[in-house]
């Protein structure tokens, strides 16, 4: 017999939506059940159940608890009904329910089985608030590779301003008619819109990773843009830490148009950039200098080389960074990034 009870607590939440038995669906919360034997023999502790975490319904109305369990004996997921009748099931050695793959209807279910969405905190409740820093620089100073390059070493979020607004374009959600409107006609989105949108992704990001270090790339472009975020996040918040990556114009047009050998993008020549750099120039370095007259800005120089400029991310993103992410080797893709090994053919 074994014992789960030196495991760590159960912490997560699990949202539960679309089955054909509309009393399945709903919030289930870890499990508080009694200690108990399992049907294998394990002694299961609050929170858990033949080794894994366990769930009961929010609500407390179902006749089994746990509710949401792993077996061993049928090495499956199993969820029941409210009168504790097993519903759907899903086959698998998975340590947590399975949310990318479609779940079997059980004996006692009903077609269709339900989706499942794992949340690192309760929905019921005010989503943790994010540690954003804001990455700023012009065109070609390295911002998007080492933005990259964090997310992929250090375990922060990158969000792109850019990919953000696409983004909602292809998923056609209720912002996206008013976006494409202003795309079109050559226009910065509205500030509300955008950063609300800004929001929602860091709280949803947050809710299903627990992940809460963010690093926002490309923004602030001017000072309406941190209008728009305190109207938002409320005239109090703290201002947020900008990473500003200074580099020389010769610098940035060589690495344009290097970069345009097989970007691929449309903007990627001499005119385009012209143009963006000014743009830049007149709204984006009066925000800088805001940040800096705000002790808020952390100023690196991009044209040193992609290592230099890495340990400079490291140094200024160490506080909010757990030591073994920062003590982890390279990864291949981030050594591609740095430039130490080449991008395969």
């Amino acid at each position: 017999m074994t014992d789960d009870s030196a495991a760590p607590p159960n912490t997560l939440f699990i949202e539960v939506s679309g089955a054909g038995i509309t009393d399945v669906n709903g919030l289930f919360v870890p499990s508080t059940a009694p200690p108990q034997k399992s049907e294998s023999g394990t002694l299961s502790s609050p929170g858990y159940w033949n080794g894994r975490m366990a769930w009961d319904r929010a609500d407390g109305k179902s006749a089994r608890s746990p509710a949401l369990s792993y077996s061993n004996s049928y090495k499956s997921w199993r969820i029941c009904r409210l009168d504790g009748h097993l519903a759907y099931d899903n086959t698998c050695e998975d340590e947590l329910p399975p949310t990318d793959r479609q779940w079997h209807v059980y004996k006692k279910g009903v077609p269709p089985p339900p989706k499942f969405e794992i949340h690192h905190f309760d929905p019921r409740l005010p989503c943790p608030s994010p540690n954003v820093v804001f990455v700023i620089g012009g065109p070609g100073s390295g911002k998007g590779t080492m933005c990259e390059l964090a997310e992929i070493q250090l375990g922060w979020v990158h969000l792109s301003t850019g990919d953000l607004l696409r983004a909602e374009l292809e998923a056609g959600g209720p912002k996206a008619t008013v976006i494409e409107k202003h795309m079109t006609a050559g226009e910065l989105v509205p500030n509300d819109i955008f950063v609300t949108l800004l929001k929602e992704v860091m709280e949803r990001q947050t809710r299903l990773t627990g992940k809460r270090n963010f690093l926002l790339d490309g923004f602030p472009r001017s000072l309406k843009n941190m209008e728009g975020w305190f109207d938002i996040f409320g005239q109090s918040a703290e201002l947020p830490t900008m990473l500003y990556f200074e580099c020389p114009y010769d610098v940035l047009e060589q690495r344009i148009l290097s970069r345009a050998k097989y970007s691929g993008r449309s903007d990627d020549n001499i005119q385009s950039m012209k143009l963006r750099f000014e743009t830049y120039k007149a709204e984006t370095l009066p925000t800088v200098e805001h940040f800096k007259s705000k002790n808020k800005c952390i100023e690196i120089d991009t044209s040193q080389s992609r290592e230099a400029v890495y340990q400079h991310v490291i140094e200024n993103l160490a506080q909010y960074t757990d030591e073994e992410s920062i003590a982890q080797p390279l990864s291949e893709q981030a050594e591609i990034l740095l430039g130490l090994r080449p991008y395969p053919k």
